[in-house]
């Protein structure tokens, strides 16, 4: 398509991107996109015009979407008892997002506590105040939208999810349950040890905390989980389920009309999944790592057999544009530059329902990452959120 098959209303200022390897939904090509009115509206093989900003032969790629990431919770406890201001504390998780090249990032904030973390049921509504409060501002470079990942084994999970799932800053909700013995912590043993290592108690001590919440937590699920996985189709927001492990948990998220695996932990779990087309979601981190950190499936096992669609940044956001680009590079993978992209790009988009974006299309949003490439790693020099630079 070149730029004069699309006509650009009188008056609105277009930007020219030139000179740049631009990674569309199936090929890479050398040429220059134009954008107005916030959307691209061609892209060009052409002859380079002279007027345009030039990206020196580097990559243009979509902004990326990243539809898992638990790091918000990170600035607002930047220390252990240290709990810093929620708006100050999304400006300084923003900054981490845009600079990591993700233009629309689903905040997962956890609805319920753990074992670990109690202190979740109180910072969940100031958090999704916060995020709310500094988006209306003007004050967030990337666009935050909010996943709920509900803690099902907490009985507050509920009445939680009731008093969040209808502001419009929510879009998509996951169940899960951290318990050890279960899902991503089924090493009941290794849990215990990591436990012990966290908070210094003796393994008696451990060893019976862990029994005390096993105790209760089945009668806990039992109500809490129908109860969510109602309120998220009551609301029609995409619906996902947590650390899929045993070939049970598919079945269970199939009953339960949910089509998306988030990091399953097995491969039977996530072969399972792919055969009854969920989409999989892997973590980044673990492509980056080699592995899991508790011991699961590694996701470059999962992807040798072609099981995964969307990567997610869990725990690291810089690792979805490093995941992307080392799998494109990984000759076993036989996985290309286009399609690593869309894993973590057009795919969540779609998942999430939004259409707008996540590709370098005519008419899509004008979400755009220049990208460096430096020995291996890429880095981004400047980002676009609907045409605007914010980076």
């Amino acid at each position: 398509m070149t730029f004069a098959d699309k006509q650009v209303p009188t008056g609105s200022e277009v930007t020219i991107l030139k000179n740049a390897r631009i990674v569309l939904g199936d090929e890479v090509v050398k040429g220059h996109l134009s954008v107005a009115d916030g959307k691209i509206v061609a892209v060009d093989t052409g002859a380079a015009p002279q007027s345009g900003l030039d990206l020196d032969g580097d990559y243009l790629v979509p902004g990326l979407v990243d539809i898992h990431t638990d790091h918000f919770e990170k600035h607002v406890f930047p220390r252990a008892h240290v709990r810093w201001d929620p708006l100050r504390a999304a400006m300084a998780h923003d900054a981490q997002i845009i600079g990591s090249g993700i233009t629309t990032v689903f905040d997962s904030l956890c609805v319920g506590a753990t074992i670990k973390n109690p202190e979740r049921r109180e910072i969940l509504a100031p958090m999704i105040d916060a995020l709310e409060k500094a988006q209306a501002a003007g004050m967030l470079k990337s666009e935050h939208l909010v996943h709920l990942r509900c803690e099902i084994t907490d009985e507050e999970a509920t009445t939680l999810t009731e008093e969040n799932i209808g502001k419009n800053i929510v879009r998509m909700v996951s169940v899960m349950e951290h318990l050890p013995g279960r899902r991503q912590s089924k090493n009941i043993d290794g849990y215990i040890e990591r436990r012990m290592a966290e908070t210094g108690d003796s393994r008696k001590t451990v060893e019976q905390a862990v029994q005390e919440l096993l105790n209760f937590s089945d009668d806990i699920s039992a109500r809490v989980r129908p109860a969510v996985v109602a309120l998220a189709h009551a609301h029609r927001l995409p619906l996902l389920s947590h650390d899929d492990t045993e070939l049970e948990h598919i079945d269970e998220a199939l009953a339960e009309g949910i089509s998306v695996s988030e990091f399953p932990c097995t491969q039977e779990a996530a072969r399972k999944a792919k055969r009854h087309d969920m989409h999989v979601v892997g973590g980044a981190p673990n492509i980056i790592r080699g592995g899991s950190q508790s011991g699961n499936v590694a996701v470059s096992d999962l992807m040798a057999e072609n099981l995964v669609d969307i990567l997610a940044s869990d725990y690291v956001p810089r690792s979805l544009l490093d995941s992307a680009f080392m799998i494109a590079a990984e000759e076993a993978l036989d996985v290309d530059l286009p399609r690593a992209v869309r894993m973590v790009s057009k795919t969540p988009a779609r998942v999430a329902g939004l259409t707008d974006r996540g590709e370098i299309a005519q008419g899509q949003r004008a979400d755009l990452l220049h990208v460096g490439l430096h020995d291996g790693h890429p880095f981004v020099k400047q980002a676009w959120r609907a045409g605007q630079r914010v980076l």
